[in-house]
């Protein structure tokens, strides 16, 4: 790891951390097509870093072999994958359901590493992985059977946000060895690249156009790509050059956190009982799977 750098990577992340919990708020204050938001995003932290790339990086960028830009590009597609099922998500369930299913992604990376890494599984990460599961299914049908929904359709939100966080750990799997050879700046150039390109084929698949939204939309996009993209995930990815992995997962459980309260103080959106305790199990099964992998 590397050593003794200008800023605390402890405050750096929690700077990250409070700057991710305000992208789902952004994507539910916007009427733009959820699609359209996630490229926008994803577009406008790509775009003031290439010529960073192209200028300080080029020997770098150069040096990628063809196996590293294949993960890279595998990386990026699943990324995209989670930007459009994650914001999709939002329209249809709750905030907190949704950020703290989205987040369950250590699990899944665990579940991946085992069955495609062949990683080994502790009785612990099982453990993890079970309560993990508990709190998901608490969350998904309780409510629902409760007869207290929020969200139109929840269950399909929640489904959504769930393959949102299996996305998200395809992203990390495929991802996990290049930034030990990649330099952060080539690294995220490559993978956003990738995650816009896919994102802008989504959005011309589902018919949806680029232009013609009012100057709120592009101050909401505008604000997901510093807030979350820069200030959020590219942070993240500095932090862990210098944090432990797992250090890092558990503490992006904030989000979660940080979602619900601003969900409440700006949309008027309270979680019902069994959200706030199906997502205190997902998160605790989280904390067991991600302490014990090192995800």
């Amino acid at each position: 790891m590397s050593t003794d750098p200008r800023v605390s990577p402890m405050l750096g992340l929690a700077v990250a951390v409070a700057a991710v919990s305000g992208g789902a708020i952004l994507v539910r204050l916007s009427d733009a097509p959820s699609s359209v938001a996630a490229f926008y995003r994803v577009l406008f932290t790509t775009v003031p870093l290439v010529p960073v790339a192209l200028w300080r990086y080029r020997a770098q960028l150069a040096e990628v072999t063809r196996s590293d830009l294949g993960f890279a590009t595998l990386s990026g597609i699943a990324l995209a994958l989670h930007f459009a099922a994650w914001f999709e998500s939002l329209a249809w369930t709750s905030v907190a359901a949704s950020v703290t299913l989205v987040q369950a992604q250590p699990v899944f990376v665990a579940l991946g590493a085992w069955l495609l890494l062949r990683e080994r599984v502790t009785s612990r990460m099982v453990a993890g992985i079970v309560v993990a599961v508990a709190g998901m299914a608490a969350m998904s049908l309780g409510d629902f059977l409760g007869g207290v929904l929020v969200g139109p359709r929840p269950i399909y939100g929640n489904g959504l946000a769930l393959f949102g966080a299996v996305m998200a750990a395809g992203y990390v799997l495929a991802g996990r060895s290049l930034r030990q050879r990649v330099a952060l700046v080539p690294y995220v150039v490559i993978v956003y690249g990738v995650c816009s390109v896919t994102l802008l084929a989504i959005v011309l698949a589902e018919g949806h156009g680029l232009t013609g939204y009012p100057p709120r939309e592009w101050a909401i996009f505008a604000g997901l790509a510093i807030g979350p993209g820069l200030l959020g995930h590219t942070v993240i990815n500095w932090a862990l050059e210098h944090l432990e992995s797992s250090v890092v997962s558990v503490s992006l459980l904030g989000e979660p956190v940080g979602a619900t309260v601003l969900a409440f103080a700006f949309l008027s959106e309270a979680p019902t009982a069994f959200t706030i305790a199906g997502g205190a199990v997902v998160l605790a099964g989280i904390v067991l799977t991600a302490t014990e992998s090192g995800t």
